[in-house]
């Protein structure tokens, strides 16, 4: 969906459908001006209880005499004057105009100036709710059926400045790096592998002349001494790979801020067999991999003055005559050993040797992204990200982060007293610590290897995707992620 600035009187702006947000009980500027035009018609709807005062309420009315637009949408964006209750409102709007015929849509954005919200964020808000509800992955159907709306015109009484087409190009950037995340998170695992998401990697780096890729085959790892990584990839006919993907958009001796995403594109559980029921969700597991390469083409198509490294960590978790069984003990690149006595407890496996893998860049913090444990599913529920930090400005800027865009974070002990839950009579430590605080103790397993840097892990497995009949990935944290790495180019 195409999104552009207009400079023109609702009343004369063709379309075939305007929106126009209310709060609580009034109109407000140019919308006034509108309702004059037609009568007190608008004035009427909401005082009569037409619309409802609750965020998120919508009232469709038909052609009317003095507009050129075919119909109008009233929302409601509450009387909080939040953002918050904006998003509620718009994603209403937005999800009932997708669902509609029509395929040109106005937004009165600038009505809600002088509510408590900064122009550019409303921008921001409006562009992504736009694109965040017309996205359909429809790419396996017969007939899909494609949104109808094809651009949003926001209108405003005078010309765009500089300020608001710069707010303008971000989010259409962020919206198009939400998407691929969601693309790549829907993508069914027999059609994104490892190889795949390797490809994928290529084919953002070459858009971008501030990008490179690098991608080590199993062999490479093998060299290193990865053997926690393959350990997971055994079992597996696809082979694992460890991508490597820069943006250098900062100075050359800036240090760079590394992202390190779980990319296991299915995971069956291996010889710890997961339940059959839900196991199709386990395509999703490779969500963090996939918000990774979602931000850094945001940053690339954003162009922000800093340097950025995205580090991948991308196996299938299979069984097979040749996985890993429990009770095997494997070296990890970082010298210690661990003792595997749950196979489906593998994305930690993978990421120790990606978390010991990036001390080589030297650092300015590392933030792991990982749909790692049920546990924290059953602590924080969808609505908040489990995070884990050995560092408190850094905990404090990604909180903060998922604040101001509402991709909220929690954060989550990271103690000392957990890490005896880990103990082997046989190896360094277990990759399990038992029932009790399994998220806690599997970012505790993580913090064993990221003692070099400042570091945060990211527990998504809440986050990343819905389950039944709206089953779907969501995109996060991408928002959390780049408004996090915004901040670091102030």
């Amino acid at each position: 969906m195409k999104s552009t600035f207009r400079a023109q009187d609702p009343a004369k702006h063709a379309c075939d459908l305007l929106l126009l947000p209310v709060f609580g009980a009034a109109l407000k500027g140019r919308s006034q001006d509108l309702d004059a035009a037609l009568g007190g018609l608008l004035t009427r709807c909401v005082a009569q209880g037409d619309l409802g005062k609750s965020a998120g309420a919508t009232l469709l009315l038909p052609v009317q005499q003095g507009l050129k637009a075919a119909r109008v949408l009233l929302f409601q964006c509450g009387t909080e004057g939040t953002l918050e209750t904006l998003r509620e409102g718009l994603t209403a709007a937005f999800t009932l105009a997708c669902k509609s015929p029509a395929k040109s849509l106005a937004l009165l954005l600038s009505d809600a100036q002088g509510t408590g919200y900064e122009e550019d964020g409303l921008i921001v808000e409006a562009v992504l709710a736009a694109h965040y509800t017309a996205y359909r992955f429809q790419r396996y159907l017969k007939d899909p059926k494609p949104v109808a709306a094809t651009s949003l015109a926001l209108l405003q009484s005078g010309r765009a400045s500089a300020a608001q087409q710069k707010a303008l190009a971000r989010a259409d950037a962020l919206a198009r790096g939400i998407a691929l995340t969601r693309t790549l998170g829907d993508e069914p695992g027999n059609v994104c592998h490892p190889t795949y998401l390797a490809k994928e990697a290529q084919r953002i780096a070459k858009g971008h002349a501030k990008m490179s890729v690098e991608v080590l085959s199993e062999a490479e790892m093998k060299r290193l001494g990865m053997g926690a990584f393959l350990a997971v990839s055994a079992g597996s006919a696809q082979p694992g790979k460890l991508i490597v993907l820069r943006y250098r958009g900062g100075p050359r001796t800036a240090a760079p801020h590394v992202l390190v995403g779980k990319g296991i594109t299915f995971d069956t559980g291996g010889i710890s067999l997961k339940p059959g029921p839900g196991m199709d969700e386990m395509k999703f597991d490779m969500c963090g991999a996939a918000s990774v390469l979602g931000t850094l083409s945001a940053v690339a198509e954003a162009g922000l003055p800093l340097n950025v490294i995205g580090v991948i960590a991308a196996a299938e978790n299979m069984p097979s005559g040749v996985a890993t069984r429990p009770g095997d003990i494997v070296k990890t690149l970082s010298g210690q050993t661990v003792e595997i006595l749950n196979t489906d407890a593998e994305g930690r496996l993978v990421l120790c040797d990606a978390l010991t893998y990036a001390e080589r860049f030297k650092p300015a913090s590392v933030v792991d992204i990982a749909t790692l444990t049920g546990a924290a599913v059953i602590a924080l529920g969808s609505p908040a990200t489990a995070l884990y930090a050995n560092n408190d400005a850094l905990a404090t800027a990604l909180l903060s982060a998922g604040e101001e865009t509402g991709d909220r974070a929690w954060r989550m002990p990271l103690w000392e007293a957990y890490q005896k839950q880990l103990k082997s009579n046989f190896a360094d430590m277990a990759n399990i610590g038992g029932r009790e605080a399994g998220s806690v103790t599997a970012a505790c397993f993580l913090a064993r290897f990221t003692k070099a840097y400042p570091w945060a892990h990211l527990d998504i497995a809440g986050s990343a995707w819905r389950t039944g009949g709206d089953k779907g990935a969501t995109g996060r944290p991408v928002r959390l992620l780049m408004r996090y790495l915004e901040a670091q180019c102030a």
